[in-house]
């Protein structure tokens, strides 16, 4: 087959999440009540402030806006990470970032796959939050032993996922046929099963251990556990789910709500209690597992080293020593965040986020002498526009506070710091990129078409 009858990967990853998204809907009826509130909420927005949304329209960011969701999973092996990797590459989606979730008392360590370059982003921005198991973590030998054993047992993909992804590595691509086969095998993985494939008693014990352990164990494949959609106000969309009688997180993850929205914040209803069927000798046991729920995010400024530096520091002076997020927590984290700039032309000017420049009308229309004068002066002249570049992965204790919410408010472990970078990437087979060096070269990129 010739390369011209190959489909792109963005187009891939669109049908994909497409059908993750139907496929979701139908599984989790709220998950639908989320996309209509998001929807709304941003149209009013949009409404409300016609400079973002000439912003938005500008940067490429309205057009992905409505499609726009990440999802996450959970696996047991590393030949599950590894042949995740393999099958998000088919869709153009590459493992960005290692987060150590141990040290918030989650006994896993993840990735994100996502597209990297701006114009597949634009395209579509599903990603994949990816949380790999560490078994060494549980401290009962015989059980660690137990859940390595069910775990070897179980294969996540179907033969037909395998053999197409097999194909495109092989051939290059897919064909629009093909591609359309990959979709519909590969969301098998995906699937919500209700029945475990250990007895009840066996859950009960890696229940013990961690709920997300029974959770990533107990089941024949690693059930996709929320899919986001992203909201432009996530205060709105906060108060629209109690509204709503959404079970929603009393404390929204991340920054407080700021003028110039900085990486990201994250808010969630309760993960569903649903019925599940135990095998147990000749019939099954009905019990109950919760680990879906319904998350909203709002994304902003994507933040250079010096200014990840700040808020990592504001955010745990705001948490305190034992990490509280209780009592008067959001009185303090933003009086915490006071000491953090709130204009673009301040954040430029220190250096704390990455933007995108561009040439407006009048720019294009100048000599190159003038193009070739420093951005800020050509924004000040009007010759260019600045744009955030949006923040398009994640936050450890974001994602681990969203995690232990909906694990049951009493579920705490004390696990020490063990980031393990060098196991995971071993797992995956691949390194995983940093993502300063993407938002680097996105802003690189176009500080020089400036000059062009």
């Amino acid at each position: 087959m010739t390369a011209d009858r190959f489909v792109s990967p963005d187009h891939i990853r669109s049908l994909f999440s497409q059908a993750m998204s139907h496929m979701y809907r139908t599984e989790v009826p709220l998950y639908g009540t989320l996309v209509e509130l998001v929807g709304a909420i941003n149209e009013q927005v949009l409404a409300a402030q016609p400079a973002l949304a000439e912003q938005m329209q500008r940067s490429g960011e309205r057009d992905r806006l409505d499609v726009e969701r990440h999802g996450a999973i959970r696996v047991g092996t590393a030949e599950e990470l590894s042949t995740l990797r393999r099958l998000f590459a088919v869709m153009g989606m590459q493992p960005v970032g290692y987060y150590d979730l141990s040290v918030a008392g989650v006994p896993v360590h993840s990735t994100a796959f996502r597209p990297v370059d701006g114009e597949s982003l634009n395209r579509n921005p599903f990603r994949v939050f990816t949380s790999l198991l560490r078994l060494e973590l549980i401290e009962d030998a015989a059980l660690r032993a137990q859940a390595a054993e069910i775990l070897a047992r179980r294969n996540i993909f179907t033969p037909g996922a395998l053999q197409l992804i097999d194909q495109c590595e092989r051939e290059g691509g897919l064909s629009e046929d093909d591609a359309w086969r990959f979709v519909v095998e590969s969301l098998e993985t995906f699937r919500w099963h209700n029945e475990a494939t250990v007895s009840l008693q066996t859950y009960h014990a890696l229940h013990g251990a961690h709920r997300l352990v029974a959770d990533v164990v107990s089941f024949r494949g690693p059930h996709i556990n929320h899919l986001t959609p992203r909201t432009l106000d996530i205060d709105a969309a906060q108060a629209a789910m109690h509204e709503r009688g959404l079970a929603a997180k009393a404390v929204i993850e991340g920054p407080p709500r700021r003028d110039c929205a900085i990486l990201l914040r994250q808010t969630s209803f309760k993960a569903l209690e649903e019925m599940v069927h135990f095998p147990s000798g000749a019939d099954n046991e009905a019990g109950t597992h919760t680990a879906r729920f319904g998350e909203i995010e709002q994304r902003g400024l994507a933040l250079t080293p010096k200014g990840r530096a700040l808020y990592d520091a504001l955010l745990a002076e705001a948490r305190g020593g034992a990490g509280s997020t209780g009592g008067d927590y959001m009185q303090r984290l933003q009086e915490a965040f006071a000491a953090f700039p709130d204009t673009h032309a301040v954040l430029r000017r220190e250096g704390l986020g990455y933007y995108r420049y561009r040439l407006t009308d009048a720019g294009r229309a100048a000599t190159a002498q003038q193009r070739a004068l420093p951005a800020e002066v050509l924004i000040e002249q009007g010759l260019a526009t600045a744009d955030p570049i949006i923040y398009e992965d994640f936050l450890p204790v974001s994602a681990a506070g969203i995690f232990q919410s909906n694990l049951g408010g009493d579920e705490q472990r004390a696990y020490a710091a063990r980031a393990n970078r060098d196991a995971f990437e071993q797992a995956l087979g691949a390194t995983v990129s940093d993502e300063f060096t993407i938002y680097e070269r996105l802003q690189a990129e176009s500080l020089d078409s400036l000059r062009g």
